[in-house]
């Protein structure tokens, strides 16, 4: 056997998954037939909200307006069209009220108010020829969307000679969520051919390319198993099904990938089958764990936001990136023992390429024989190496230009204006979004676009006369009612209506400058404006201690790795510019709306408040993953020669392929749930998509070796204790490589240790 498969003995952990191999599998089987079981029905018990933070002045609001006031929270709503008639028509009158009246009589159902009872020209549309019930559907989301679908066929469509149509948060809420569920398996029925297709390039061997895919589909029921799970424990976002999933089926095959792909060079070397599993799960296997900290490391930074939208991305990310990466440690090698050199079979190779090179070869280096024998020249990944030395010799241009365009591309986000979700994040035409736009199309004020404000504490007809006199005098105001008091006489609320966007800067101040505003009793604003509000000042508390959490991580992780103090500051600097693209084309096309008409959706002029957070944390961590993989191949060759500049070229030569592919593999998976009919999740994934391919093919290719030529011996300098701190704890691939001091060339075989001794 060659020296470099040459070291220790299969470990514990080695003999524990690899023993009885055929046992493992089987119950692996189980698990996942279990786990479509358990993840059935799991969209049904996720939600569409979890925007607010729980412990804001707006959410305590709407809580109590709820309990005390719940004719003032209505979250359905019936649109009545009277056709040629006046609503006020007695005919049309009496039906309506007839129709009010079986709405207020059905189970879960309170606080009905009409036009017809109420009178309240809010409820009347312009023209006089529509006018709405209002009601509250009592419980939570999921209860609320099972009497929805209960009352829905009842109440839609010709009602005698009226035309009712259902509208309101609770109907735009369901109808995002059965649209999200659609689009998510349309996503999955487009990825998972995609991928085959793009593993079959990479590895050649159709056998091979059927093991990262089908590590994919165990992770995605794994994951719908574990977000059923969480469901029981916490508030769980529908989106983070999306990014879960995506993250899931991404994560899995790029792990699958890099596992496989050392396993074939260890057989290729001459191993034995059981000593080249324990060589990978030695090597490829600690860069797969390593790999999976980074990433959850990130997502986990999310938990230190209020919002259960963030907190669920944060719960279920770990989960998930936790169970890709176990998936791949315990049941992959169980299959490679079992297949052996089989794991080669079915090479199509040849029809693909052609008789020439072919991608597989070219992008992943699979150790051909006629490969290894003809010299550094004619390997796979020499055009990296003479792109790398292009780079270098050229740095200072190659690192002002691309970290100047890098920039140009993120000045959009400078514009950022962030708001909420509301009915147009659904495609148009859509049953709830036509309505809630024929509501503020044809009623005056928008009814539910305007502020409350809840009055606690006993007092005087004079101070709530005095209050609200101070109140609609406030600049934005155009009308204020009320008070309406409670039924205990401690509670009254205000309904405050505004001028211009219910969100906008206006909207906004007005909530700052009411809240401002003394008086004799206890009050809380809440409403759509006083919720962004809130949000946003939530954020803003809480993202520096995000940051700091995820930097000093990072810190900490790459110092481990490469010993140096430069680096780690390198890492973070360069990470950060890899997302200055995705910011800047989402404020560009999302926000501002350009290629909305291409892509399908509306813009609404600005971006809902946590999604650049979430997309920062999920971006950071999956470029933090790819840069580890470059800098470790680039450290061991510098351990090994200590030509800095060659170790640089060399790096890149041996990881270039190997990173695009990945990328190339995960984008078209984010790409895939990108199609989404849902505009935020169509955001996020083809925000994701493009952070994803920057990061590969523009700064781990152009920027990292200019950067690191430009800063030279220096990049690997340590003050002595850190230097002996890390001797004695960094990250080191001893077992299988040859010591520091060896030969300058290693074996070639180590051409593809690129993705593999990434952090080990």
């Amino acid at each position: 056997m060659s020296e470099v498969n040459t070291g220790p003995r299969p470990g514990g952990w080695t003999r524990f998954v690899t023993a009885r191999p055929r046992l493992s599998l089987l119950i692996a089987l189980v698990i996942t037939a279990l786990a479509v079981v358990a993840g059935s029905g799991v969209a049904d018990r996720m939600s569409n909200g979890g925007w607010e933070d729980p412990g804001a002045e707006s959410t305590y609001a709407t809580k109590a307006l709820e309990r005390e006031f719940p004719a003032s929270q209505p979250n359905l709503l019936l649109l009545v069209d009277s056709g040629s008639r006046s609503v006020d028509d007695p005919a049309v009158a009496a039906e309506a009220k007839r129709l009010t009246d079986r709405l207020a009589a059905e189970k879960g159902i309170i606080g009905v108010g009409s036009y017809w009872r109420t009178e309240s020209p809010a409820l009347r549309s312009a023209d006089g020829r529509e006018a709405l019930i209002a009601a509250r559907i009592e419980g939570d989301e999921t209860a609320a969307f099972k009497v929805l679908d209960r009352i829905t066929p009842e109440f839609r469509g010709e009602q005698g000679t009226l035309k009712v149509s259902v509208g309101g948060p609770v109907a735009v809420r369901s109808e995002m969520q059965s649209t999200i569920q659609e689009d998510l398996l349309r996503a999955e029925l487009i990825a998972l051919p995609v991928t085959l297709v793009l593993l079959v390039m990479v590895f050649g061997s159709a056998v091979a390319a059927m093991l990262p895919l089908g590590l994919g589909v165990v992770a995605i029921l794994g994951t719908n198993a574990l977000l059923r799970g969480l469901t029981e424990l916490t508030e769980v976002s529908i989106f983070a099904q999306n990014l879960t999933t995506a993250l899931g089926l991404g994560l899995a095959i790029d792990y699958a990938l890099f596992i496989v792909r050392r396993f074939r060079e260890e057989l290729a070397d001459g191993a034995e089958v059981r000593d080249a599993v324990g060589t990978t799960l030695r090597t490829a296997g600690r860069t797969v764990l390593f790999s999976a900290l980074t990433v959850a490391v990130s997502l986990a930074a999310m938990m230190v936001f209020p919002q259960p939208f963030l907190r669920s991305f944060a719960y279920a990310g770990i989960a998930v990136v936790l169970l890709a990466a176990a998936a791949a440690l315990v049941l992959l090698p169980a299959a490679l023992m079992l297949l052996g050199h089989r794991v080669n079979a079915l090479d199509l190779r040849k029809l693909l390429r052609r008789g020439r090179g072919g991608p597989g070869e070219g992008k992943t280096g699979t150790g051909e024989e006629k490969t290894e024998k003809t010299g550094e020249a004619k390997e796979p990944g020499a055009g990296w190496g003479r792109m790398a030395a292009l780079v270098m010799r050229r740095a200072p241009f190659f690192a002002i230009a691309t970290a100047a365009g890098l920039i140009v591309l993120g000045l959009p986000f400078l514009g950022a204006k962030f708001g909420t979700a509301d009915h147009r994040q659904l495609p148009p035409g859509a049953d709830s979004r036509v309505v809630q736009e024929e509501i503020q199309r044809a009623f005056p004020g928008s009814p539910g676009g305007g502020l409350e404000v809840l009055a606690e504490g006993a007092a005087t007809p004079a101070e709530y006369a005095d209050y609200r006199t101070r109140i609609a005098a406030l600049p934005g105001v155009t009308r204020v009612d009320g008070p309406v008091p409670g039924p205990s006489g401690e509670h009254a609320y205000f309904a405050v209506a505004l001028k211009g966007e219910a969100v906008g800067e206006g909207a906004q101040g007005l909530v700052r400058d009411i809240r401002a505003e003394p008086a004799a009793f206890d009050t809380s604003v809440t409403g759509t404006a006083a919720v962004l509000v809130d949000s946003k000042d939530a954020i803003a508390e809480q993202l520096p201690w995000a940051l700091v959490i995820i930097v000093l991580v990072t810190l900490l992780l790459v110092f481990l790795l490469t010993g140096s103090v430069l680096i780690p500051v390198q890492a973070v600097v360069l990470n950060a510019l890899s997302l200055t693209a995705m910011f800047g084309a989402t404020v560009w096309i999302f926000q501002d709306g350009h290629l909305s008409g291409l892509l399908g959706f509306t813009a609404t002029g600005d971006m809902e408040t946590t999604l650049p957070v979430l997309m920062f944390c999920v971006a950071f961590g999956l470029s933090m993953d790819y840069g580890v993989f470059l800098l470790s191949r680039i450290k061991e060759e510098y351990d090994r020669g200590g030509d800095h500049e060659h170790a640089v070229s060399f790096g890149l030569r041996r990881t270039g392929g190997l990173i695009t592919a990945a990328a190339v593999i995960l984008a078209v998976v984010m790409v895939a749930i990108g199609t989404s009919r849902v505009a935020n999740t169509k955001m996020l994934g083809l925000g994701l998509a493009l952070a994803v391919l920057m990061d590969a093919m523009v700064v781990r290719s152009l920027l990292v070796p200019a950067v690191m030529k430009l800063t030279g011996k220096a990049t690997w300098w340590a003050p002595g204790p850190l230097r002996r701190f890390h001797e004695r704890f960094g990250l080191s691939e001893g077992e299988s490589r040859p010591a520091a001091g060896g030969p300058a060339e290693p074996p070639v075989r180590d051409r593809d240790q690129d993705r593999d001794t990434a952090g080990v």
